[in-house]
């Protein structure tokens, strides 16, 4: 059974520099986000981390954009990128939940954008999966996502304020 995720973040540079880097390097810039955080958290291996009730845990994870969809409204504030991304962990994907959704990139503002990630999980393992996914799970599930919207917004505001 799928489990639906939302997280959301910002950046404070306007939506056509924000589209115009991930169009040209989302697999660069999802996978230098998730380094980043993972040497904040003195590891070496790019990976989505977690925190529930004092426990880490976290997975090396191997992303991938699958399709990228583009709509152009009557006004500047209609316009749309989604990027579709699947990931799953790179050793033993069968212990971890695989993700897919699209991270919807819009402007709020002339001069700040949204990241809005939508998607689904399938919890792992079965059975057992679904009972673990029910006890914490979830929540795991939803704070990784927040983690990666939040990683990716932060290296965003970071490598385009030293490009301007």
């Amino acid at each position: 059974m799928s489990r639906d995720v939302r997280a959301f973040d910002y950046v404070n540079h306007p939506y056509d520099g924000v589209r115009e880097a991930l169009l040209a390097h989302a697999d660069e810039i999802f996978r230098n986000a998730t380094l980043e955080a993972a040497s904040r958290a003195h590891d070496v291996a790019a990976g989505l981390r977690v925190n529930i009730a004092g426990l880490e845990i976290g997975a090396e994870i191997e992303i991938a954009v699958t399709e990228i969809n583009e709509e152009q409204g009557a006004l500047p504030s209609e316009r749309r990128t989604q990027l579709r991304v699947e990931w799953e962990a790179a050793k033993n994907p069968r212990l971890f939940p695989e993700m897919k959704g699209t991270l919807a990139v819009y402007p709020l503002t002339s001069k700040e954008t949204q990241l809005d990630f939508a998607g689904t999980y399938e919890p792992p393992l079965g059975p057992l999966g679904s009972a673990i996914d029910a006890a914490v799970g979830h929540r795991i599930a939803e704070s990784s996502i927040h983690r990666f919207v939040t990683d990716v917004a932060g290296y965003l505001r970071r490598t385009l304020a030293a490009a301007s």
